[in-house]
């Protein structure tokens, strides 16, 4: 059973796959034939049959890893000696680290704010007219692209070829890159998009913006949708249109829709990982925490300092859960 554990190539990983999934099976199956079988079992050894695999299953794949990730934050690179806060100390005072830290505070404010004001705006530009099902899914299509995907779309629209001295321009390389061959259609010079800091950070968050805004369209909509009619033409007949309409009757209705489209663009955007690391892998000032503590533990070696950063990721994201569950849970309340 060795070559299990140490499975190199495909037919193996298959194969190993498909024990997992067998074993998976045939406990589970044990398990609820023991559960019926037991005449009149107490409720907790119901509850325990059912949610008992499950549990052990989180545990194993959440909580012992969490728990592996805080004890490793406090040893060195190679994960021997203990070290105590010099892996956090490193990632807060270190310049470097800074600025990727620097770097996620600005994706998880940008991105949301962003997203969620496009995805609101159009909602309402687009909610009862006749292209709305139409217009809505040419909003929603972004979702449907992986994160590599998209990352691999927009390098091509940002792509860039060096301008060379002494050439006319009817035989200067073709721009592959939409944008820049845009530029030159206006008489602009081609531009490195990715590789000039600091604006390559905003380029690189235009891509989630592009993606999140659908979301935030869907679930605005909805929201907006669910706004009283009687609430609307009362505000109308009191002479509210236009800008005010929208500012003191729809903005207010779809507060707590607002509030949980915003948390959640941000938990994704914390974690932000496929698109720094497809586009420039966190080269040219561009890191965020997520592709670091990648870096760090898996292109460095450095597990300490990865840890520490995985750990660091966690405690930003954890209050951001906790207040989306308020809020959904307020909103539950409310109905």
């Amino acid at each position: 059973m060795d070559w299990l554990i140490h499975a190199e190539t495909t037919g193996e990983k298959f194969l190993l796959m498909l024990i997992a999934v067998a074993l998976f099976v045939l406990v589970m199956g044990v398990i609820l034939l023991v559960v019926e079988k037991i005449p009149r079992a107490p409720k907790w050894v119901l509850v325990l049959g059912f949610l008992g695999p499950a549990l052990l299953a989180m545990g194993f794949g959440l909580v012992y890893p969490a728990a592996e990730t805080v004890r490793a934050s406090f040893l060195d690179a190679a994960g021997n000696e203990f070290v105590g806060g010099a892996n956090y100390v490193e990632a807060l005072t270190n310049p470097d680290f800074r600025q990727i830290l620097l770097n996620t505070i600005v994706w998880t404010i940008f991105v949301p704010v962003a997203s969620t004001v496009i995805g609101l705006i159009y909602a309402v530009l687009v909610d009862k007219t006749r292209v709305e099902k139409f217009a809505k899914t040419l909003m929603f299509m972004p979702m449907a692209i992986s994160m590599v995907g998209a990352s691999i779309i927009w390098k091509f629209m940002y792509e860039y070829k060096a301008v060379i001295e002494g050439l006319v321009a009817e035989k200067q390389p073709a721009q592959i890159g939409l944008i820049n061959q845009v530029l030159i259609w206006l008489g602009f010079e081609p531009q490195q998009f990715l590789l000039n800091g600091p604006w390559n950070n905003l380029f690189l968050m235009i891509v989630m913006v592009w993606i999140q805004s659908g979301f935030a369209m869907t679930i605005l909509s909805a929201a907006i949708k669910a706004i009283p009619d009687d609430t609307v033409e009362a505000a109308r007949l009191d002479g509210v249109g236009g800008m005010q309409l929208f500012w003191y009757i729809t903005v207010p209705s779809v507060r707590p829709a607002l509030v949980v489209v915003l948390t959640t663009i941000a938990m994704g955007t914390l974690k932000v990982f496929d698109i720094v690391r497809t586009m420039t892998g966190g080269n040219y000032g561009t890191g965020v925490i997520a592709n670091e503590f990648y870096t760090q533990s898996f292109s460095q070696a450095n597990y300490g300092l990865g840890s520490a950063l995985a750990v660091i990721l966690f405690i930003f994201v954890v209050p951001l859960v906790v207040y989306n569950v308020i809020q959904m849970k307020k909103s539950e309340d409310l109905r």
